[in-house]
């Protein structure tokens, strides 16, 4: 008898393929919505930590103000670096090496090509505290970084923009007005943390920038490296020390510059990420709640519609729990149905999500599982009213709808 009342829900569900159709909808794009969102959301978390983890461990970015990764406060105001507070910094005993980054956004150009980039002002020591491999040809030489020499290293981006698949090495380009001959290449790294393309920049020496670009002596920021045995505490109140020193600020002033290290921003970073996944989420299982809703309406429909087949039921001596089981299942059915095509149709989306914004492609068992078994329980819960309304008919009532 049970096997009965399930195998006539199925064939209701089949006989009425457009209801069925408008019914599970609902819950299709409640489960789709909740996988797609989780699913981009940990592959960026992911692109996240594998961005953080290239820089290095112990990485240290030493700014002016107090901005942190934050808003500027202060930044404006606050004294610029010299190449002297980089040279301080590299001597202490706990880091590895530091170097000047002054930053210049310019045009390059060679041949009939060019491209608008980051020009980054360096020492030799910038790609070691990056972690920086290069793909071909080398880095500043201590002559050419003291000199100021006109002399680069490119990023893959900018070496593909300006040369295709020619080697660029030994090659003059224009930085701005600047002849300058192209030393390197890097090797490629893709997208960074915020999705900018960490390729596309060039590498100069410090003073070449300062002098030919910007015409003033500022240091931007210093990237530090520390050395792997020392913590980031330590190397943070180091840094601190020898800043503050150098820059005069007495004991009962603030910093007038901020120290953060890769852990920050990494935890910054995925802080937000977890919270902006989570409320996509949740917006999006709003839907699914909207999904059960439709289907306890539609299913009230097809009691209305189905009444006097149900007391034909009642009155041939169907029970009351046949009936109440026939419409839990048929619910069910179109929940699971409904969850089923949902997950394929939401990893679809992820999947061409992580494509179209360069992330890992990172589905969760565990959310398939629980959006699929979330499904299960709306066919339970927004079924049980209507399965208990048809039950509960009277069967002489019931036989006299025409």
């Amino acid at each position: 008898m049970l096997w009965e009342t399930i195998t006539l829900a199925f064939t209701t569900i089949i006989r009425n393929k457009l209801r069925t159709f408008l019914t599970v909808l609902g819950v299709v794009i409640g489960v789709a919505a909740v996988i797609a969102m989780v699913t981009i959301g940990q592959g960026s978390s992911a692109q996240v930590s594998a961005s953080v983890a290239a820089l290095g461990t112990n990485v240290l970015t030493v700014r002016p103000g107090t901005r942190g990764f934050g808003p500027p406060t202060g930044g404006a105001q606050a004294p610029r670096f010299s190449l002297k507070d980089a040279e301080a910094l590299a001597e202490l005993p706990v880091v590895g090496f530091a170097a000047p980054v002054v930053s210049s956004g310019q045009t390059v150009v060679f041949g009939n090509a060019n491209v608008a980039t980051q020009v980054y002002g360096t020492s030799n020591d910038y790609t070691r505290v990056q972690n920086w491999a290069m793909r071909t040809g080398r880095s500043f030489e201590p002559h050419e970084e003291s000199a100021g020499s006109a002399v680069c290293v490119l990023g893959q981006t900018v070496a593909t923009t300006l040369f295709g698949n020619s080697d660029p090495v030994g090659q003059t380009i224009r930085v701005k007005n600047v002849a300058c001959q192209v030393l390197g290449v890097l090797s490629a790294r893709g997208s960074g943390s915020f999705g900018q393309d960490q390729d596309d920049l060039v590498l100069m020496p410090a003073k070449a920038v300062q002098r030919r670009l910007e015409g003033n002596s500022n240091v931007d920021s210093i990237a530090v490296a520390l050395r792997k045995s020392v913590s980031a505490e330590d190397g943070i109140a180091a840094v601190q020390s020898v800043l503050r020193e150098r820059r005069r600020i007495g004991l009962t002033q603030p910093d007038n510059f901020s120290v953060s290290d890769s852990k920050e921003l990494s935890n910054m970073l995925g802080g937000i990420n977890t919270v902006l996944t989570g409320l996509l989420s949740s917006v999006a299982a709003v839907s699914l709640l909207v999904g059960g809703i439709g289907i306890m309406n539609i299913m009230l429909v097809s009691v209305t519609e189905r009444t006097r087949e149900i007391g034909i039921r009642l009155a041939v001596g169907a029970s009351a729990g046949q009936v109440l089981l026939q419409f839990l299942v048929e619910a069910v059915v179109l929940s699971l149905l409904g969850g089923a095509i949902g997950i394929g149709l939401g990893l679809a989306i992820a999947y061409g999500g992580s494509v179209f914004m360069a992330i890992p492609f990172a589905p969760s068992g565990a959310v398939v599982a629980l959006a699929f078994g979330f499904s299960a329980l709306i066919g339970v819960v927004f079924g049980y009213f209507p399965a208990r309304r048809a039950a509960r008919l009277d069967p002489i009532e019931a036989l006299r709808y025409q």
